[in-house]
């Protein structure tokens, strides 16, 4: 898969300019651990990106560690049938390249023997530790794995303990409060992991039953934290990284994990870390999102990925909302048949917003002009003259004047009838747990 060029995407996001920081914190704040350890595994910053089915694959991977502050990246949830087939379209899941270390692999399915055949060809590919889904609440997983394995807790340990016993690497889990709200088990899952050799253990504090929808109950990732000695991970309703700050503040988890508001703000980690040493943190650009967008889906287009414009569609849901007028670049993005256009498209899309912001002083001075009735010239004061409204119409104000500028730029290409429907599919990557 011809990855190289990605090499100079990271070097230009490295190279952008300081941006100006949000005011500094009025209170003193908590700051985000430093560091944890799985057990010999010194993970710094304390900051996880989550897995993430369709988002969370090498080129995307390569683009949070190169804005940095995320201290342990994660594959896609992988099937572990799937691995121990050999199927090539699985194990393309766990092509990975050495500037991604640290790199944990996450792994779902619900047979002892093929989940520990799948995790020792884990470790063999290299992989700094591996990982057991049991959170994914896809009605396909749950039949052969994710969050369907906490309804059999007895089966869970076989696993455990074929797992531990087929690798020498760090294992842990990530698993959700439960099947639903009358078999909430996590801290009994987690306990019993612990005792079988499982080192490390994220929860995302919802059932299968909730999906995302609800409130994640941080409190049950304090319980957790303080019945086991191994590490203790928090995901679930960070959005920024004053949130990050309050859940290790109200649960002591040793480290944070990031799902959906990394594909929406890839910079999230960044920010964390800053928010961590200063109070405050940078906030991105519309010319960084430009930047970091087309750079990311050029990478799409030059590794000629069998779903690359499938991926481009995904993506475009999740990181178009922090985008000015995100709806009409989703509109145009969605409807782009080829993975070429819909690259034109965003290109086209933020040159237009280019020459609609170069021309706003103009706008703006114009419709000051307009709407003052009284203005002065060098032969003396004039009050133009304003043809009285005729059948109910009115006088032409700074709203049609600017009208008409903008009408002046450039603007995308039209959507063809043969291309995007009327209603384009909503995508949404189904988180690993």
């Amino acid at each position: 898969m011809p990855l190289r060029p990605i090499n100079a995407f990271l070097s230009l996001l490295h190279a952008t300019p300081p941006l100006p920081l949000c005011p500094p914190a009025s209170k003193l704040i908590l700051v985000l651990p430093a560091s944890f350890k799985i057990r010999d595994l010194v993970i710094q910053p304390a900051a996880v990106l989550a897995p993430m089915a369709g988002v969370t694959d090498t080129l995307f991977r390569r683009v949070i560690r190169g804005l940095g502050g995320c201290g342990l990246l994660m594959t896609e949830f992988t099937s572990s049938e799937g691995i121990t087939r050999s199927a090539a379209k699985t194990l393309r899941y766990l092509y990975f390249q050495e500037d991604e270390h640290l790199i944990t692999a996450q792994l779902f399915g619900a047979k002892p023997d093929v989940m520990a055949n799948a995790a020792k060809m884990v470790e063999d590919l290299g992989y700094d530790a591996v990982d057991i889904n049991l959170g994914c609440p896809a009605k396909k997983v749950v039949k052969c794995g994710g969050s369907g394995l906490l309804r059999d807790v007895d089966l869970l340990g076989e696993i455990f303990h074929a797992v531990r016993a087929a690798v020498r690497i760090p294992l842990t889990i990530k698993l959700r409060a439960g099947w639903d709200e009358n078999s909430i088990v996590a801290v009994d899952v987690a306990k019993m992991a612990e005792s079988i050799g499982v080192e490390g253990v994220a929860v995302h504090p919802r059932t299968r039953a909730q999906g995302y929808s609800g409130r994640a109950d941080w409190d049950l990732i304090a319980r957790v934290k303080q019945t086991v000695k191994i590490p203790v991970i928090g995901n679930g309703d960070i959005n920024s990284p004053e949130d990050a700050a309050r859940m290790v503040r109200e649960t002591g988890c040793d480290a944070v994990m990031i799902g959906r508001a990394a594909a929406t703000n890839p910079w999230i980690f960044l920010q964390m870390q800053q928010y961590s040493l200063t109070g405050r943190y940078d906030h991105p650009t519309d010319e960084d999102r430009h930047r970091l967008l087309s750079g990311y889906y050029r990478q799409i287009t030059a590794a000629n990925l069998p779903d690359g414009v499938g991926k481009m569609k995904q993506f475009a849901c999740w990181f178009t909302h922090g985008v000015v007028n995100g709806t009409e670049l989703r509109r145009i993005v969605h409807a782009a048949p080829t993975s070429g256009e819909v690259l034109d498209s965003v290109e086209k899309f933020f040159a237009t917003r280019a020459v609609a912001a170069a021309l706003a002083p103009a706008v703006a001075a114009v419709s000051a002009l307009v709407n003052d009735q009284n203005f002065s010239l060098a032969s003396g004061d004039c009050t133009p003259r304003v043809p009285p409204a005729r059948h109910g119409a009115s006088s032409p104000g700074a709203e049609t004047v600017a009208a008409d500028l903008v009408s002046a730029v450039p603007v995308t290409a039209e959507e063809e009838s043969t291309h995007g429907p009327a209603q384009f599919v909503q995508f949404q990557a189904t988180l690993g747990a």
